[in-house]
């Protein structure tokens, strides 16, 4: 179930407080893959071992938050930041 836009509107990084967009497929399907290789780490330096299925991104692309069942998870530790990344796409 997708998160409501209404709700992406009003969302914000509770960190940063940068806005948030919804994951696009292109960036779902690297973290995924980045996922695959246990190469990820959340905010804390916990391994990510789930896919993300849906999320969100600040719009400065530097923080993403998984969205479970529709409700997206916006805790700062549970943050995947992309900085990880040497080849994250634009």
């Amino acid at each position: 179930m997708p998160v409501d836009r209404r709700l992406i509107d009003i969302l914000c990084c509770p960190v940063s407080k940068v806005p948030v967009l919804p994951l696009s497929r292109t960036r779902r399907e690297f973290v995924n893959r980045q996922i695959d290789a246990g190469a990820v780490l959340d905010v804390e330096g916990l391994a990510v071992s789930e896919h993300l299925d849906e999320g969100l991104i600040t719009r400065d692309a530097r923080v993403i938050y998984r969205v479970e069942d529709g409700i997206p998870v916006m805790l700062p530790d549970a943050g995947i930041g992309t900085t990880q990344f040497s080849d994250f796409p634009s």
